[in-house]
């Protein structure tokens, strides 16, 4: 049986009961490895099981939290947005992107098997994603779970996560405006983020257009916030400490917060967008409270 959810935990505790949750439900979603191809099913639970902060599944099920959608049904989304999550980063980790030796504290995909596996593990991985939201009776309005499909594709494709990357490796080794880099990071970061939250959100019933904009507003502001933290730890954190190589970003020439202002203006910055998600939420009250505790867990975070 899947772990339990505590009734009212303190936020520590909450994040590890989604950690389990979603860990449980992926390792019964993604094939057995004895199941062939095995080499490629091996290589699929390698790179999703076992580590991750699953920042991502948690504001799935905080915002579902906020209006009141059932647990199951945001288990699965969660689940196909950490899919997509894990998909990306086993592509950008390899040679001809980011060309990284280290994630989540271990290997990348590719140096632990190889970079033709890496490929079609992330391959596999976004497929299993839709297979997951397109499992007939997951929300019992159509046009619903419809949607959700819609995001999620719009989110990893060329207008979101895919499109952020393409404009990241356009822009190494040259300085990009501040206007520019959220551009970037909206779509590369971003867009998966916002998501997470929707999706976590349409698991319930359907959104007046007004909760609707205070989440996308909630998840605009954490998903740049975020990134501003990303690019601090990168320059000021351990490669322990963060589970991939330190100092990549600078190493490689690549585009961050801290080519245009300090890391202390960074931190600032990322308290001011935090802010602004925190006022986007207000509405919503104590139902709210998870969405909040992650806001301030992006910004205070060191890993």
């Amino acid at each position: 049986m899947p772990p339990k959810m505590n009734p009212a935990p303190d936020f520590a505790v909450w994040s590890r009961d989604v950690q389990a949750r979603t860990e449980h439900a992926l390792a019964a979603l993604l094939p057995a490895a004895a199941i062939a191809p095995m080499r490629l099913h091996a290589a699929m639970r390698y790179a999703v099981l076992g580590g991750g902060k699953r920042v991502r599944p948690m504001l799935a099920f905080a915002a579902g939290e906020a209006v009141g959608a059932a647990p199951e049904r945001v288990l699965t989304v969660a689940c196909a947005v950490e899919l997509i999550h894990v998909y990306s980063l086993t592509h950008d980790d390899l040679p001809s992107m980011d060309n990284d030796d280290l994630r989540r504290g271990k290997p990348t995909c590719h140096r632990e098997y190889d970079e033709a596996t890496a490929l079609l593990v992330g391959d596999a991985l976004q497929s299993l994603a839709f297979e997951a939201l397109a499992r007939p009776g997951l929300h019992p309005d159509a046009a619903v779970q419809l949607e959700l499909l819609h995001l999620l594709a719009r989110a990893a494709g060329s207008r979101g996560m895919a499109g952020g990357q393409a404009v990241d490796l356009d822009s190494t080794g040259k300085t990009l405006e501040l206007a520019e880099l959220e551009f970037m990071h909206i779509h590369k970061t971003g867009a998966l983020i916002r998501a997470a939250v929707l999706l976590g959100a349409l698991a319930g019933d359907r959104l007046d257009s007004e909760a609707r904009e205070a989440l996308e507003r909630y998840a605009k502001a954490i998903g740049l916030a975020f990134q501003v933290m990303d690019d601090v730890l990168d320059a000021q954190a351990s490669t322990a400490t963060l589970g991939k190589t330190a100092g990549k970003d600078a190493a490689q020439g690549k585009a961050t917060y801290l080519t245009l202002m300090s890391a202390r203006e960074a931190r600032d910055y990322a308290r001011e967008l935090t802010d602004t998600a925190l006022a986007a939420i207000a509405p919503f009250g104590a139902r709210a409270s998870r969405l909040a505790e992650l806001a301030r867990f992006v910004v205070e975070r060191s890993f």
